[in-house]
């Protein structure tokens, strides 16, 4: 049987509340019975001290104690005289008298006294002279009893003592711890009969999150990414709540991202697919015969496949971190020179102003040369393919804080604001339109920035002076011994 959370939340509490209550119960019992027999004990003490002056007031009138030697009710009556008001009788002195002194006399000496007399006050007094030799009482050992002095004239004339009691025997003392013991239960019962009423609801209330944070997350797995669930409370159920909103939301946007890459792929793939589809089907046809300009149509679009297959390929590896990295010390201008050499005459061609400022003195890096090559000469392309011609790409490199600066900053057109954090995403281009004519697929911008943080640096952007965009990348320096 599959018992739930909340079940088991309500025994622990109700198995907690009864632990406390029987404990309580248990002490409160513990404590009844003592102070109860502690204060019985403090009563018969100060009943004592009463029956010691009755003692020295029937010395004084006797002269010795041979008067209970000889008479041992004698004890009784002196006793029967500090009973609290009300509770003296001659009847029960009489009944009392009789039962005791038949029954003291029938004991034999140094025997203790039975259970149903050992609780009388009168049965557990001992009197002793002056030499504490027994005079009338119980026959008790002597050790468990405390004595108080009998005076006449100053001098001491004997000792008297009882026995303290170890339980309650009387009735209306039994009846009583009785009564209190059941006051006790009750409060423990009523105790438990609250908790388990309250702790129900509260079980419920605290497993109400749970569960919907259960159901919730089997409508994640489910595909269902737009779920959330109600953030109720700033407790530890709280936090766990908005952190799987959290989790909810990026798994919302990953498959989001997902669904316009595979989108974006597929227009990218279909667009130059389609071109060579049909001018295969036109040479097919004897639309357009088999020249040299429509062979070298054909091998551009080509190129061009070639080209966003090799992009999404470097890109999947840098994502999966599979691109080998051969890092060395190297000098970054040197291997900036080199991009630029490659790149000067397309800028020429297109009329595109390039200037570049070295730096003071030659910056030394800990990198991939080959790699950093790629991530230059996909950011001079960038500026080539997206400047108006007669513009100007400049290019500066500089050391600050310990690390490189490097920045392009090219004319009009610009990039809007709202698309500078964007233009780092995979297949996403500034422009609308889809037509290969006015751009690339997207792709060099997300291979620069895995490039750049595989080094330890960052990539960011930001609108140019000169009009247009400033791309700037920011590498750690290596140390020099």
């Amino acid at each position: 049987m599959k018992v739930g959370i909340k079940h088991r939340l309500f025994a622990a509490l109700l198995a907690a509340t009864a632990l406390v209550a029987l404990g309580m119960f248990l002490i409160m019992q513990w404590s009844i019975d003592r102070g109860f027999l502690r204060y019985v004990n403090t009563l018969e003490q100060e009943r004592l001290e009463r029956l010691a002056v009755e003692f020295e007031q029937a010395f004084a009138e006797q002269g010795s104690w041979d008067f209970l030697r000889d008479d041992p009710g004698h004890l009784f009556r002196l006793a029967y005289r500090t009973l609290p008001e009300g509770q003296a009788t001659p009847e029960r002195l009489e009944r009392l008298e009789r039962r005791l002194e038949r029954r003291l006399s029938a004991e034999p000496p140094g025997e203790p006294l039975p259970p149903h007399l050992a609780h009388r006050f009168e049965a557990r007094i001992l009197l002793l002279d002056s030499e504490r030799r027994p005079v009338a009482g119980t026959r008790a050992a002597e050790e468990k009893i405390e004595f108080k002095r009998l005076y006449h004239e100053g001098q001491v004339v004997g000792y008297l003592g009882i026995v303290p009691r170890k339980g309650l025997s009387d009735a209306l003392q039994l009846s009583f711890v009785k009564q209190q013991k059941l006051a006790m239960a009750l409060v423990a019962g009523v105790t438990l009969l609250v908790s388990a009423l309250l702790a129900l609801p509260l079980a419920n209330r605290l497993v109400r999150p749970i569960r919907s944070l259960a159901d919730a997350t089997r409508c994640l797995s489910a595909g269902d990414y737009a779920t959330r669930v109600p953030v109720t409370a700033t407790d530890e159920l709280g936090q766990l709540a908005s952190d799987f909103n959290t989790l909810a939301l990026t798994l919302e946007k990953n498959e989001q991202t997902r669904r316009q890459w595979v989108a974006d792929i597929s227009h990218e793939l279909r667009t130059p697919l389609a071109v060579l589809r049909g001018e295969i089907e036109a040479l097919q046809d004897g639309v357009r015969q088999a020249t040299p300009a429509a062979v070298a149509s054909l091998h551009t679009e080509v190129l061009r496949v070639g080209r966003l297959v090799d992009d999404l390929y470097q890109l999947a590896l840098s994502d999966l971190g599979a691109l080998n990295y051969r890092k060395e010390a190297i000098f970054l201008s040197g291997v900036l020179k080199d991009a630029l050499e490659a790149f000067r005459p397309e800028f020429e061609r297109k009329g595109i102003a390039l200037q570049y400022t070295p730096p003071a003195r030659d910056i030394l890096l800990f990198a991939d040369p080959e790699r950093l090559h790629q991530l230059l000469a996909n950011l001079l392309e960038n500026s080539l393919r997206y400047t108006d011609a007669g513009g100007r790409l400049e290019i500066v490199l500089e050391q600050e804080k310990g690390r490189a600066m490097l920045t392009f900053r090219d004319s009009a057109p610009g990039v809007p604001a709202a698309d500078l954090e964007r233009l780092f995403e995979r297949l996403y281009r500034v422009e609308g339109s889809r037509s290969r004519a006015s751009g690339g697929a997207g792709l060099g911008l997300s291979i620069c920035r895995n490039i750049v943080e595989a080094h330890g640096g960052d990539i960011s952007a930001a609108p140019s002076p000169l009009g247009g965009l400033a791309v700037t990348v920011a590498l750690p320096l290596e140390e020099r011994s």
